[in-house]
């Protein structure tokens, strides 16, 4: 029968034409559809999103799923695929995978990530391989991979870093020694004042015999 703008009573046992379906036949889920301040029962082969199928020795329904962001449900706290932007881990959606666990961004699913273990303490500060003889040098400490991924696309921590150190000694034992170039720059600036102070006084001694 149809009810003109209520639903067609397909798969109906019993249809009321201010309500719909009221029963539905065997295998069929009965589902209460609400649009505004009105709603009335239809019979489906599968249940719509955010609702999966109960069966019950009187009459099989659709219930709704009580998770957040869930788009299908196995039962009503077990979610199987939840809305886009939202990965499922373990029955429940999550804008971002929880600690210890990535993003599977083909499936929307949370798996078990890279884990890694404590940080070492820094290593002794060093400059191309030498723990003198410069000012400043890198230090460095690593972690180990506690355990691998799940999917070998996924990428692990970093395992090591740098940073950057003063030495503690800046002069090798029994190394030469050597002027630093300030000096080296003091004493040329001096020799060429003496230099010019010279030449001045030859000039004046010059200019001196000549006015005689």
């Amino acid at each position: 029968a149809n009810y003109g703008p209520n639903p067609i009573c397909k798969g109906c046992l019993s249809c009321s034409k201010d309500n719909g379906c009221i029963r539905c036949q065997h295998k069929l889920f009965f589902f209460l559809r609400r649009e505004g301040m009105r709603q009335y029962g239809e019979c489906l082969h599968s249940c719509p999103s955010g609702y999966y199928g109960l069966r019950t020795p009187d009459m099989n329904r659709c219930s709704r799923c009580r998770i957040e962001n869930c788009d299908s449900c196995f039962s009503r706290d077990f979610c199987t695929k939840c809305k886009p932007g939202f990965y499922s881990h373990r029955g429940r959606c999550f804008r971002g995978c929880p600690a210890g666990f990535a993003a599977l961004e083909e499936l929307m699913e949370c798996v078990e990530g890279c884990e890694v273990g404590q940080w070492s303490e820094w290593g002794t500060c060093s400059r191309n391989n030498k723990t003198c003889g410069f000012k400043w040098g890198l230090e460095t400490r690593t972690r180990q991979i506690v355990k691998k991924p799940a999917k070998d696309t996924i990428p692990c921590p970093t395992i090591a870093e740098s940073r950057r150190c003063k030495m503690a000694m800046r002069h090798c034992p029994g190394g030469k020694w050597r002027r630093p170039a300030k000096t080296k720059d003091k004493k040329k600036k001096k020799k060429n004042l003496m230099e010019r102070a010279q030449k001045q006084h030859s000039i004046f001694l010059a200019t001196d015999k000549t006015s005689q």
